[in-house]
């Protein structure tokens, strides 16, 4: 029996278009730069996922990000491929370049509405910017047969301001109108209500879709997403995992399966296949370094963990008494079964299944050398091990840079000291180093054998289990002349992770550094 109650049928009107904005508004998460492949990667598995509308970036912002969604516009077939744009003529022109390959392009352009940006941001009037929003989806229309509009700080706009600029946008062409909860402002009585008065008062609004975007500084993103959908909007943008600037946007996975779960509250359907969920979060996750907090819903290591006494007993009688969906749903595999030393290469192949990777034969064969190496040490091979094995393996790049040996001299007295040997193209070089602590010494050691001007503007650790032979996952982020690379190692010795994280960073800072991509990005504000 399935822990997910029954849900009516939902009408085509009553279809959500789910629109991702990871590679976009997800990448302004400070720190969270991706490379040209991680976003190929990141783009076949929303298509897999059956994402309908894909933000592949800001074309303006960089020559990197014009080539992704070039790139992305290439190889998706399936998915919408959306370019935003600021309401410059420029941007639009820029945007409308980059997805010119795409099967299915949309170019999304945005301009502020609310008195506090046009007055400090923009320095505009209110005629000067509703006259904008004419011309620039005028001109997007002219490029794109798909043109989306936002308002940007819509929650804050008058209310008289914002059907005019609504209507104006109609007018020039937008099918989709875009009103986003900017800087999380909003609670949901109210942004339903708005989007009532919009599509109730606006000439034309019957005739497009609606969107919500909403930021996620009051924990209101996704009740105020919800919200929008019930006051009649019929997209929802949101990013896997939350990510997003400041505290991120709607949470993807959270928005799709309060639908699946509660279609008998919320009766709209989306065309999400559910069960690649856990594998994009994952996925996200790892070319990131920012870790799912364990009680994440949908996607959280807990999020399907029982650890009660009364809970287990519920559950080994009926799951529906303490899951109201089960972790197959999401693509979660059971987090308490245990692997050893004596598990089989096809029991391996299954569990990582399970736990949401399906990897090609030379990945699955070298994971399974490094699993075999790792329940040599530990007594017990848990699933967060595991991921954490697997994670380590997607997070890296080019690995030209690797540890070959490490010795620490670590204690109350100091200095501490690191005596590394390393293996560049093939070469072995070696290096001995002191510093403010064994960390420091290691990473100093790295410093004399690699020599670079990266600055460390991350070192986090967490041990990914528990006990004290639980294997330490380091998240080491480097940046070098505006260039940003995360490295991320798991070991059951944490001067040995924190020496392989930070060559891991080094690897994908010198990738990044050989294509030579100029940066400059502009962030956008919704």
């Amino acid at each position: 029996m399935t822990a997910t109650p029954t849900t009516p049928a939902v009408a085509a009107r009553d279809r959500v278009i789910i629109f991702d904005t990871t590679m976009r508004d997800g990448e302004q998460s400070p720190g969270a730069s991706m490379s040209l492949e991680e976003k190929l990667e990141l783009a076949k598995i929303l298509e897999e996922m059956k994402v309908d509308v894909i933000e592949a970036g800001f074309p303006i912002a960089s020559n990197g990000d014009f080539e992704a969604v070039r790139e992305i516009a290439k190889i998706v077939t399936e998915s919408t491929i959306c370019g935003l744009a600021r309401a410059g003529l420029g941007d639009i022109d820029r945007a409308a370049e980059a997805i010119k390959p795409a099967k299915r392009g949309r170019i999304h352009t945005f301009i502020s509405t609310s008195p506090v940006h046009m007055k400090w941001k923009l320095q505009m009037e209110p005629e000067a910017v509703l006259e904008m929003v004419t011309k620039s989806v005028t001109h997007a229309r002219n490029l794109c047969g798909d043109v989306e509009w936002s308002a940007e700080d819509a929650t804050r706009t008058e209310r008289d301001f914002l059907r005019r600029c609504v209507e104006a946008a109609i007018r020039a062409g937008a099918q989709t109108i875009n009103i986003p909860d900017t800087v999380g402002y909003t609670y949901p009585s109210e942004y339903e209500a708005l989007f009532r008065d919009l599509i109730e008062n606006v000439p034309g609004a019957d005739g497009v879709i609606f969107s919500t975007h909403c930021h996620n500084d009051l924990g209101l993103a996704v009740a105020n997403s919800l919200a929008g959908l019930q006051g009649g909007a019929r997209q929802v943008e949101a990013a896997i995992n939350g990510m997003g600037e400041r505290a991120g946007n709607a949470a993807l996975e959270e928005v799709v399966m309060a639908l699946k779960v509660r279609g008998d509250k919320l009766p709209f359907g989306t065309g999400i296949d559910t069960t690649q969920i856990t594998r994009a979060s994952r996925y996200v996750s790892a070319i990131t370094g920012f870790p799912v907090q364990f009680n994440k819903a949908i996607v959280g290591k807990n999020a399907f963990a029982h650890e009660s006494g009364i809970h287990q007993d519920g559950m080994l009688k009926n799951a529906e008494t303490y899951e109201i969906m089960l972790p197959a749903d999401v693509g979660q595999g059971a987090t308490s079964l245990v692997m050893g030393k004596h598990s089989g290469r096809h029991a391996f192949r299954e569990k990582l299944k399970a736990l949401g990777y399906e990897l090609g034969q030379n990945a699955l064969n070298e994971a399974f050398v490094r699993f075999k190496d790792l329940a040599d040490k530990k007594k017990h091979v848990f699933d967060d091990d595991l991921i954490a094995l697997v994670d380590d393996a997607l997070a890296s790049g080019s690995d030209r840079i690797q540890v070959k040996s490490l010795k620490v001299i670590a204690g109350t007295e100091g200095p501490q000291q690191a005596d590394l040997t390393v293996t560049i193209d093939g070469e072995e070089r070696s290096a001995s180093a002191t510093g403010d602590g064994p960390v420091d010494a290691v990473f100093n050691a790295i410093h004399e054998a690699v020599p670079h001007e990266a600055i460390l503007r991350l070192f986090q650790v967490h041990a990914v289990t528990e006990g004290t032979d639980a294997q330490a996952q380091v998240s080491v982020r480097l940046e070098e002349d505006g260039r940003i690379a995360t490295g991320q190692a798991a070991d059951t010795d944490t001067l040995t992770a924190s020496a392989k994280a930070y060559v891991n960073a080094l690897n994908n800072l010198f990738a990044r550094k050989e294509k030579s991509a100029p940066e400059g990005r502009i962030a956008s504000g919704f």
